[in-house]
């Protein structure tokens, strides 16, 4: 049985500065999204399954905790393979969603085919996360949910043991989790779904085109042909083994290090053909002034040293925007980062903390609506606030790569995606 991960203490860290140029070979965990996912759809199965090469980290391990304590049957003891029995789901039961958005955003549908009701609430900052447009589409499918009064988080779900499903409007511009979190559970709803997004924005859409892709693998019938609109079949799901691919999120902090530094950091193990935005990833690494190149050894990036500003329009990969407005603060000239204004309710408001603490740095910082303009200038030590943002403490290491005197106020919240990045993050700086 998976087990409940508490909130990390706090542990203040002085991020290294690089040693020379980063030249580095990673094997990264797999991927925390790819993890989610596949753990969801093997709960949902009808023969058992299992996660190769999973993450385990703070998120992984609570989202496997959750789906434990509906029934399902999860081993995390391993680090090659989780596996997954599907079972009878069932309540009153309590999950635990830490901080992690796929939590909060995928197991109430799941936890509507639970017999009994199921309770959902988090560490304090997830209250504030944005989830209740989420919750009126799963209650316009049949569901009856109570919430608290913000209409998030402490919330529970009154399972029947089946949901009837059919057609929902949702206004995914805050998260498009709210798009994944109706579609993943929906081959097992009495009519399946038919969900159309009505906002001006949608964000993040590789995350989706991930979710209807690893749906398909999984036997579901989806047809995403019209846009901002998704039907998923009501039929069962085959139990599988997912091969999760590295994390490139969090890989990202380390091919930031090889264009601050001149190096080259080589990410092993990165399959031929990927679910995740590499070729977005490709083309940010390209327009800031590296190379990177997907070949039998891995996917590289190749750094001069000399980082160049940018005008890009994130909303597709808003994860890389800590890491890049930390790039943009040692770049050789202004950057403009837009199109990312529903970060604002991820783990905190990440467009107020990366200003404020850029700006503690000295850094030049416009905060927009939607995004940053950052100017560079001359950078100094200082204490960075890391809000419990794993990402947050990213963009501090790769600052502190050029920056002595860069004190993150905690590097523990890694831990949410990668335990092992504190001593990892080290060994790399010191070339090693």
């Amino acid at each position: 049985m998976p087990e409940l991960s508490s909130v990390p203490p706090h542990q203040p860290w002085t991020a290294p500065r690089a040693a020379g140029p980063i030249r580095s070979t990673l094997r990264l965990p797999g991927s925390k999204s790819m993890t989610a996912r596949a753990l969801v759809l093997s709960a949902l199965g009808t023969t058992p399954g299992g996660v190769v090469r999973p993450l385990r980290a703070r998120d992984t391990t609570l989202m496997a905790a959750g789906l434990a304590a509906m029934g399902t049957g999860i081993e995390t003891g391993s680090a090659q393979r989780w596996p997954v029995v599907p079972a009878a789901l069932h309540g009153p039961t309590h999950v635990d969603v830490g901080l992690a958005g796929t939590i909060m955003r995928f197991l109430p549908a799941v936890a509507g085919l639970a017999d009994g009701p199921v309770t959902f609430d988090g560490d304090p900052q997830a209250r504030a996360r944005p989830l209740g447009p989420l919750l009126d589409g799963l209650r316009h499918l049949g569901l009856r949910i109570d919430a608290a009064p913000t209409g998030g988080l402490p919330i529970t779900v009154h399972g029947t043991g089946q949901v009837p499903g059919g057609a929902v409007e949702v206004d995914a511009s805050k998260s498009s989790q709210f798009v994944s979190g109706l579609l993943l559970a929906a081959p097992r709803f009495t009519g399946g779904v038919l969900v159309r997004h009505t906002g001006a924005v949608l964000p993040s859409a590789p995350h989706i085109a991930m979710t209807v892709e690893m749906l398909r693998a999984a036997g579901a019938v989806v047809d995403d042909s019209v846009p901002r609109t998704w039907r998923v079949e009501p039929g069962e799901l085959r139990g599988r083994d997912w091969p999760i691919e590295p994390d490139l999120s969090g890989a990202l902090p380390f091919f930031a290090a090889a264009l601050v530094t001149g190096g080259t950091v080589t990410l092993a193990d990165w399959p031929a053909q990927s679910a995740q935005p590499v070729g977005q990833l490709i083309e940010l690494i390209e327009q800031l002034g590296g190379s990177a190149t997907v070949d039998a050894d891995g996917l590289t990036v190749r750094g001069t040293g000399t980082v160049h500003g940018v005008t890009v329009d994130l909303r597709q990969v808003s994860e890389f925007t800590p890491v890049l407005a930390a790039l943009a603060a040692l770049a050789d000239a202004p950057s403009r980062l837009t199109g990312v204004a529903h970060i604002r309710g991820h783990e905190t408001d990440r467009l107020a903390a990366l200003a404020a603490e850029l700006t503690g740095l000295g850094a030049a910082v416009t905060e927009l609506p939607d995004g940053l303009e950052i100017a560079p200038k001359p950078l100094h030590g200082a204490v960075f606030r890391t809000y419990d943002d794993h990402r947050m403490a990213h963009a501090a290491a790769v600052l502190g790569l050029a920056v002595p005197g860069v004190e993150l106020t905690d590097v523990a919240c890694t831990a949410k995606t990668l335990p092992e990045f504190p001593a990892l993050w080290s060994a790399v700086a010191a070339g090693n």
